[in-house]
């Protein structure tokens, strides 16, 4: 299969699909900070690289709702980060935005793949 190009141009995301990547990201475990912008990079097939001026706010303002938790840690590089975790109600809230954009996805096939009217 061959792979794809990257992006020439930066992807810039919404704030709703950001937040809703690194809920996805961590329901696999707790990770720190560039743990999360990896793995969001690496399952995207490099197609989405989500800059530091991005994700930590994001990670701040999730803490901030209580869907996610964070502690100081040791990394497997025996440096000292900040891990984040998803909380009970952070599970919950990404199983309603998972919901809410499958709902978006169906709705904009719907429209790109619609005949059209004339009219």
């Amino acid at each position: 299969m061959p792979s794809k190009p990257p992006y020439q141009n930066r992807i810039e995301l919404l704030q709703g699909t950001l937040d809703l990547l690194v809920l996805q990201t961590l329901q696999w475990g707790a990770q720190h900070g560039y743990g999360i912008g990896n793995a969001i990079r690496a399952n995207s097939r490099d197609l989405l690289q989500v800059e530091t001026g991005s994700l930590y706010p994001a990670l701040h303002r999730l803490e901030k709702q209580g869907f996610v938790k964070s502690e100081w840690r040791q990394t497997e590089a025996n440096q000292r980060a900040k891990f984040y975790a998803l909380t009970l109600s952070g599970k919950k809230h990404l199983l309603a935005e998972r919901d809410r954009w499958s709902q978006m996805v169906i709705a904009m096939t719907s429209v790109l793949n619609a005949a059209g009217s004339k009219g």
